[in-house]
Parts: structure tokens; C-alpha cells; sequence
């Protein structure tokens, strides 16, 4: 050891073995009646002092059973008298770390705190718009996870993957940082530059810089394949998807097409009802989905029935590891009515609502409140849809623009 460190280590021996003796001695005192008594006596004297002794001898052991702001107060008070940088506390983000804290504690990595800046941008993506990288990420075991990269976003580009684990934003650890803070450190203008540092499985540790960017969502597109197979991309369940999906359908209709894709991979989900609406093109009536909320009060099914634009035509739904939560609702419809086949690969598993609550300030809170369950009664929270054909997609695959998945959909709507 060298010199420095063994003289520390004895100056502390020396600073601490006294106090500690100091702290058993005074301890064996206090419980012997005879000194509390003559202790008393003397401190009594002094309002400050008794003060002292009712915390050494009668202090009685304090736990929070129930919701109990004196911690609070308590944590407040001591930052506001001792904490070195006295102008550390500033409003409103005391306010907004509570809120934070009080979400965190339900340990749901779908539930969170917004500010009103988070909330915005929240709000814009469900429209279609917004400045990053084009990523839906989600906490998973406390280990920040990707969900999906949008399509054609930078993100996409730069070869991010569902499942990716980030450990490092720009050479800074996420260990112990939450979804919203991760999310923030991502986000930037147009132009720069973010370097992601990425586990993967099967996989070295990879780094990823990508340049941000605005991030325009077309909810859904399409194209007429080979054979009159009409191929539609549904990448998220916004705000105009279900108006957007309606006016391809009556396209769809006037080519005459023999069969039809419906790709939702890297989907990672959006409004309820618009899977709702999805569903009812291709099946003529009956539950898409029913919700729980918890102990089994509030339970609604949600079904359809009536007009049917699509009911007659073959049809195969394309899911991956992006595709979440809406997606999910689709598919696992089509799939138990067996109304057409999945092909792909097993999707997310996000097999519960949030709804997001609008707070005074322009601050929200998404919160879970229920978990839906597909037609025949399953929950697919952690273990997602099965595809009824797997196809796997490789990295090689993505790199090389080679798509597995969709020639084998192709494959089976031409045979």
C-alpha cells in the first residue's frame, strides 16, 4: 500500500475507534435506568438538550405503512438546511421528481411521468411528427430496450433493432437512468449526432452513431405486388391511421386485388381504437378484444360487426419482435378467428392499455389501467403472438435489404 493511503487509513483509525467506543459506551449507559434518571435530571436543564435525550432513549422505531408525506417533508427539510448547493431545489422540478417517483415506484415500464415539454413530443409522434432518431423504447428489467425503430427512420438506417439493449448514450451509462431522462439524451436537432452503444444478443457490443432527424410517420402505405397482391405497411396506430387505411381499402377494391399483405412490423402500437377499426375490414362480426381493469371491474369487449370491405380476400399479417401492443390486437384476431395466417417472427408481448391523463400544467401521466385479452381469452404480456409460419430475419437479411418474411407471405398467397 503506499505511504499516503496507510497514513489515511491511520488517521481514520485513529478518528473513528474512539468514536465508536464512544457510541457503545454511551448506548449501555442510556438503557441503564439508573443513568437515565440522572441524565434526565441534568438535561432537563436545557430545552435544546432534552430535546437530544428523548431521540437517544425514547425514540421509537418510525415505518411508513400507508402514503405518508413526513418522509417527504422530512427529505425537503434536510436538502433545504444541509445540502451544499443551497440552490439546488428548484420548482417545478421538485414537483415533477415527486411525480416521477411516485409512477417509478410501480416498477411498470409502460406507466410514466410527462412534463409538459415530454408530453408535447409525446402528442406530435401520435400525429405523425417529430425531431430524433425514430426509436419506441421501453424499460425491460430496468435495462433500456428498444421496442421498434420506425421505418425508414435514421435509426432503421443506422441498423437498430427491436430488443437492442443500450448501455451507453454518447459514452454515458443508462444503468440507474429512467425512460424519460434516456428518451431526452436522444432526442436533439436535426443534424447532430447521437452515438448509441448497443448489447445485442448473439452479438460484441456494438456502437451506433446516428444523425438525427425530423421523423415523418406516414401511418400507412401500400403498393400492388406481383400477382394483384396488395401490400399495405401500417406503422403505427395514430391519430389519421384509420381515415388513411379507409382510402386504400377502396383502392385495393377498384385494382381487384387476389390477395393482401398486412405488414406490421415495427409497429409498436398506438390508439385502441384504431386496431379496433383495423379488425373490422376483415372479419364480418365478433370480439377483437376484451379489457380488464383490475379485480375485474370495468370489463369491456370491444367487437365488430356490419359492412365488411375485406372479408372475402386471402390475407397474411407480417409481425416481428417490433411489433407491440395495437399490432398485437390485430393479429391475435385475425389469428383466432383464423381469418388469415401470421407469418414472421414472435412480436413484443404488451398485452396491457394505458391512457394517458392530462395534468393542470401541460404535464401528463400515462398510466396502465387495464390488460386486454385477444378473442379467445389469452393475455400476451412477455411471451407475444407465435406466428402461425416462422420466418426468421437475419441482420445479413437487413443489411442486404433481403426480405424473408415478405416473400414467404407472397409465397403463400400466390400458391
Amino acid at each position: 500500500m503506499p505511504q499516503k493511503s496507510t497514513s489515511m487509513l491511520k488517521a481514520l483509525t485513529i478518528i473513528l475507534l474512539p468514536f465508536i467506543t464512544f457510541v457503545l459506551g454511551w448506548n449501555t449507559a442510556i438503557n441503564n435506568p439508573k443513568y437515565k434518571a440522572e441524565l434526565k435530571k441534568i438535561i432537563n436543564e436545557n430545552e435544546e438538550q432534552e430535546s437530544l435525550l428523548s431521540k437517544l432513549t425514547n425514540k421509537k422505531d418510525y415505518k411508513v405503512t400507508k402514503f405518508d408525506l413526513t418522509v417527504v417533508d422530512e427529505v425537503y427539510e434536510l436538502i433545504k438546511r444541509d445540502y451544499v448547493y443551497e440552490d439546488a431545489l428548484k420548482d417545478p422540478e421538485v414537483s415533477y421528481g415527486l411525480a416521477r417517483g411516485l409512477i417509478s415506484s410501480l416498477e411498470d415500464p409502460y406507466s410514466e411521468f410527462m412534463t409538459p415539454q415530454e408530453n408535447k413530443n409525446f402528442q406530435d409522434s401520435l400525429g405523425g411528427v417529430l425531431e430524433g432518431i425514430g426509436a419506441e423504447l421501453t424499460m425491460r428489467e430496468g435495462l433500456l430496450t428498444v421496442v421498434s425503430p420506425i421505418k425508414n427512420s435514421p435509426a432503421s438506417k443506422a441498423g437498430l433493432m427491436p430488443e437492442d439493449i443500450i448501455l451507453e448514450i454518447n459514452g454515458e451509462t443508462t444503468e440507474g437512468v429512467s425512460l424519460e431522462k434516456a428518451v431526452s439524451k436522444i432526442r436533439g436537432k436535426k443534424g447532430t449526432d447521437v452515438t448509441l452503444t448497443i448489447f445485442r444478443r448473439n452479438a460484441e457490443e456494438i456502437k451506433l452513431t446516428i444523425t438525427r432527424d425530423t421523423i415523418k410517420i406516414d401511418s400507412v402505405t401500400w403498393e400492388m405486388k406481383e400477382g394483384k397482391i396488395a401490400y399495405i405497411s401500417l406503422n403505427q396506430f395514430g391519430e389519421n391511421t384509420t381515415k388513411e387505411f379507409l382510402n386504400i381499402i377502396n383502392e385495393i377494391l377498384l385494382e381487384e386485388a387476389n390477395g393482401l399483405i398486412l405488414d406490421l412490423r415495427f409497429n409498436g402500437g398506438g390508439f385502441l381504437d384504431g386496431a379496433v377499426d383495423i379488425v373490422s375490414a376483415f372479419i364480418a362480426d365478433g370480439e377483437v378484444v376484451t379489457i380488464k381493469k383490475r379485480n375485474g371491474v370495468g370489463k369491456e369487449t370491444l367487437s365488430v360487426s356490419g359492412d365488411v370491405k375485406l372479408e372475402k380476400i386471402p390475407l397474411v399479417v407480417l409481425i416481428n419482435k417490433g411489433s407491440a401492443s395495437a399490432s398485437e390486437i390485430v393479429a391475435g384476431a385475425v389469428q383466432d378467428y383464423e381469418r388469415g395466417i401470421v407469418v414472421g417472427e414472435q412480436s413484443f408481448g404488451k398485452g396491457t392499455v394505458q391512457e394517458v391523463m392530462p395534468l393542470k400544467d401541460g404535464s401528463s401521466v400515462r398510466i396502465t389501467i387495464a390488460k386486454w385479452f385477444t378473442p379467445n381469452g389469452i393475455n400476451i404480456s412477455e411471451t407475444g403472438i407465435k406466428p402461425d409460419q416462422e420466418v426468421e430475419m437475419t441482420i445479413d437479411d437487413y443489411l442486404e435489404e433481403r426480405d424473408p418474411q415478405l416473400d414467404a407471405a407472397v409465397e403463400y398467397l400466390t400458391k
